[in-house]
């Protein structure tokens, strides 16, 4: 008899004691499932992660440099037909590095690599992002001598403003002979610009300039004019609603410190000559440049500004030195 049968005499069922082998690989196998698990979802979430980052298309790109603005990092650019992306239009593009801005001019033929990626989220807002990279001037614009009598005006200091008029929000013709006495800041824009470093960068940063003057006592003679450069569509109506949008109120005193007008397509050379702007209709939008003056209340330049490279803070402090009476 097998003197470690206990059951053979007691007649109870046979004790089965686990093997320390058994117990070992059971519990190896239960702490090789976890680990396993643990890393399957480790892969599963690398894998995802993976996948979910947007991946860069890269298109060759040509076009020519319409205007450059250093602030923003960003040029204009009218670029050539770009197959699998886009037909030519222009618009405006970042580019990488900004250094590179440094060595373009207003005119230049550029090739480039347009690199586009995809928005990762599912909104019905998300836009995909797209920049130039590796940018190189294929060729330089054609230089004008500076005596050449088709040369830009660029208004300067003092300089006599001649008397412009346009048509308001209002449907009222204005001039600038009636703002004398007044500081007088004027910019320019069409209200279907589709570029947010341009008619609407400039519209935001004069909303912010007129909630300043108004709520200033000493800037009380300060005044703003929005000038559109398309008058076909920007009609009294369109100006009126579009000053209510920009400036964020239904308050037709608005209209008492800034004005939105239109100037007549007979006058645009002459008042594009004189503020050096250019417009050129292109494709159903308009290229053009930046251009913002600040008039005295005598009605000469005090300051002009080229393209979007400047503040809030430079228009309000050239508006305040303005009004100090001259002793």
């Amino acid at each position: 008899m097998d003197r470690w049968n206990i059951s053979t005499l007691t007649g109870a069922p046979p004790l089965r004691v686990p093997h320390p082998c058994r117990v070992f690989c059971d519990r190896l196998g239960g702490l090789t499932s976890v680990i396993l698990t643990a890393l399957f979802l480790i892969l599963l979430t690398a894998c995802h992660s993976k996948t979910s980052q947007p991946a860069a298309k890269r298109y060759p790109f040509t076009g020519r440099v319409v205007s450059i603005d250093a602030q923003d990092q960003s040029a204009l650019i009218a670029n050539d037909n770009i197959p699998g992306f886009m037909d030519a239009m222009t618009m405006s593009y970042k580019v990488k590095p900004p250094s590179v801005l440094n060595q373009l001019t207003t005119g230049d033929s550029i090739s480039a690599e347009a690199v586009v990626v995809e928005p990762t989220g599912k909104g019905d807002n998300a836009e995909p992002g797209y920049w130039l990279e590796n940018v190189k001037v294929t060729a330089h614009r054609d230089t004008t001598p500076a005596l050449s009598p088709h040369a830009l005006h660029m208004p300067a200091p003092g300089e006599q403003v001649p008397d412009f008029s346009f048509t308001n929000q209002s449907g009222k013709r204005i001039s600038f002979r009636q703002y004398r006495g007044q500081v007088l800041l004027v910019t320019f824009i069409y209200t279907r610009c589709p570029f947010p470093d341009f008619c609407p960068r400039m519209s935001s940063n004069f909303a912010e300039i007129y909630r300043q003057i108004t709520a200033d006592p000493s800037l009380a003679a300060a005044h703003l004019l929005t000038i559109s450069f398309d008058p076909g569509h920007d009609t009294p109506k369109v100006l009126r609603d579009y000053g209510f949008s920009v400036a964020h109120t239904r308050d037709a005193a608005l209209f008492k410190r800034w004005e939105f007008a239109a100037l007549r397509p007979s006058d645009l050379p002459r008042i594009a000559d004189f503020f050096a702007l250019t417009v050129t209709p292109e494709g159903g939008m308009i290229t053009h440049n930046l251009s913002t003056t600040v008039i005295g209340p005598d009605g000469k330049v005090v300051k002009w500004y080229h393209g979007g490279d400047w503040q809030v803070s430079d228009l309000i402090k050239d508006a305040a030195a303005a009004l100090v009476p001259k002793g």
